[in-house]
C-alpha cells in the first residue's frame, strides 16, 4: 500500500470511496467543495492505494478557533474513510498517521475530529472539551475531539471551532 497526495486524476475515485464508505453523497461532495475553496491545502488531501487503485482518502483542511480575544489556526480531519471492504485492515490508521506527519511537516499545530471516541485517542487525540474547545454544533464531546502537533499549542486555542462554510452546505 502507497499512500501519497491525491491527484486530479484520483479525484473519481475518492468520491466513490466516500460514498461506498459513508453510504451517503454528503462526505463525496464535501471533500469536492473543500478542493475548490481557500480551505483546502494542496498535500493534505491524501489517499490509499492499493495494486493501482484508490482503498482509502483523508482530508486535512484549515480552520480556526475563535474566542473573544483571539482566532488560532488549526486543521479538521474530516472527512477520512477506507472502502467498506478493506476496514478494520490498517489503511485507516495508516491515513491518521501520515497524515498528522505531513500536517506537522508543514508546520501546522493544531488537529481537531469528529470521530469515534474508540479510534482517534490511540492517536494523541482528546476530548476538545478538555482544552476549553467547543463545537459549533450540537456533537457528543467523547467525539468532538483536539490534538497538539507541538507541544502546548493548545494553552493558546480555546473557543468556538469556525469550519469553512463549505461544511455546513453538506
Amino acid at each position: 500500500m502507497i499512500i501519497r497526495p491525491e491527484k486530479p486524476q484520483d479525484y473519481e475515485a475518492i468520491h466513490r470511496v466516500n460514498l461506498l464508505a459513508f453510504g451517503q453523497e454528503n462526505e463525496a461532495r464535501l471533500v469536492a467543495a473543500l478542493r475548490r475553496s481557500d480551505a483546502f491545502i494542496p498535500g493534505l488531501s491524501l489517499v490509499a492505494e492499493e495494486e493501482g487503485g484508490i482503498v482509502g482518502h483523508i482530508l486535512f483542511t484549515r480552520i480556526h478557533i475563535q474566542s473573544e480575544t483571539r482566532s488560532v489556526e488549526a486543521l479538521a480531519l474530516a472527512p477520512m474513510c477506507v472502502l467498506p471492504e478493506m476496514q478494520r485492515s490498517g489503511i485507516g490508521s495508516a491515513l491518521v498517521e501520515i497524515g498528522l506527519e505531513e500536517c506537522a511537516d508543514l508546520g501546522h499545530r493544531i488537529v481537531i475530529v469528529v470521530g469515534h471516541p474508540q479510534f482517534y485517542p490511540r492517536f494523541g487525540f482528546r476530548p476538545a472539551a478538555e482544552s476549553g474547545i467547543q463545537a459549533p454544533f450540537p456533537v457528543p464531546s467523547e467525539a468532538f475531539m483536539a490534538l497538539a502537533l507541538v507541544a502546548g499549542a493548545l494553552s493558546w486555542a480555546s473557543g468556538v471551532v469556525i469550519y469553512p462554510p463549505e461544511f455546513s452546505s453538506v
